[in-house]
Parts: C-alpha cells; structure tokens; sequence
C-alpha cells in the first residue's frame, strides 16, 4: 500500500498530476478539487489509495487521509469502482457525502454522473452505517460545487494557463454550468480545457 506521495509536481492534467519522488514520476488519478491544490514545479504531499487490477496499477490521489478514506469505503457498496468513487468525490466534499447519506439525500447522489434514482436509493442503504457522521457543521444541502468558478479558476491557473485565459474560459463555459443547476467542476473543466484550445 502506497500511503501517500510527497514531491515536486512534474505535470497536470485534467484528471491527472505528475509527482516526481525520488527521481520517478508518479501519475497520480485526481479530481479537479485535488488538483486545483496543486502548482506546476511546487513540492505537494497527497494521500494515495492503490488500486490493483489484473492489467493495471492505478494510483489515485487525494487532499487528504480523510478524502482517502471515504473513497475507499464508498467501494464497499456494491458496483462502486474507483471511477465511480472518485466522480462522487468530484462532485461533494467528504462531508457533503457523508451528510447526503445521514439524511437520505437522493438528489446529492443522482448529481453524480453515473448514477440513477435506483443507484442513488441503493447506495444510502449500503453506505448508512459504514460513512459515519459528518465532522463539519451541516451547510444545508452545499455541495463542493457552489464555489464552482473559483475551483475551476484555481483548476486552470495549476495546469499552467494565465490569469486571462483562465478567466476568458470560465466565463465561456458559465452558460453550461447555469444550465446544469448543480455544476460539476470535472466536466467544465474539460469544456474549458477545449475552449482554450481552440483559442491558441
């Protein structure tokens, strides 16, 4: 088990960074509440869960053991995977799940991509007893998401884009996030990425 990596960031990308410990470069599956944390060039330490799978080692990344901890036990629940894991954490915060889950919250869970009326009423009857209380003070019904455009912002800035284009493109994808009703940082952040690309 690779309990965490601690070293200067090689890369990022949008769902990715590069971690380079040791002389080795790490690549770290994140979301883009994580990597919004991260600057190109700067040392950083992020909690780590190791998946292994017949083809593959996938390493993912996490602000910190708390976050860790609530990802690796939402795969407790039946057809929960890393992905689907990490898309839930993409979208609240640790406590936001744990408090979704304490109050039966649908909506919280069918605001995750990936996930249904079904999947959501399954999953708060997995995941009641094995999330725990939230530690915060309850923000009724905040997801990560209400500071959308400041992660987004902060998401952009990490992976290298200037101050200007970062806002150019988080004005230009606002019409879809208002659109959406709950944003989800991780999609915008691709949008983003493609309005920003078309503009060079």
């Amino acid at each position: 088990m690779i309990a965490f990596v601690s070293g200067t960031v090689a890369a990022l990308a949008p769902d990715a960074a590069v971690v380079e410990v040791g002389g080795v470069g790490m690549a770290v599956q994140c979301t883009p509440n994580t990597l919004s944390t991260l600057r190109l060039g700067q040392p950083a330490k992020l909690a780590t869960s190791l998946v292994v799978r017949e083809d593959s080692l996938t390493l993912y990344g996490f602000v910190d053991d708390d976050e860790r901890q609530v990802f690796e036990l939402l795969q407790t629940a039946s057809g929960v995977g890393p992905r689907l894991a990490q898309a839930m954490l993409a979208v609240h915060s640790p406590d936001a799940l744990r408090r979704a889950v304490a109050t039966g919250d649908e909506k919280a869970l069918i605001a995750v991509p990936g996930i249904g009326k079904k999947g959501a009423q399954k999953l708060l009857l997995e995941l009641k007893d094995r999330l725990g209380e939230p530690i915060g003070a309850p923000a009724i019904g905040a997801p990560i998401t209400q500071g959308w455009r400041d992660q987004l912002h902060a998401a952009l800035i990490g992976l290298g884009y200037a101050t200007r284009e970062a806002d150019e493109a988080v004005s230009a994808v606002a019409p879809q996030a208002e659109a959406e009703g709950t944003p989800q940082v991780g999609r915008l952040l691709k949008a983003a990425l493609q309005t920003l690309n078309r503009a060079r």
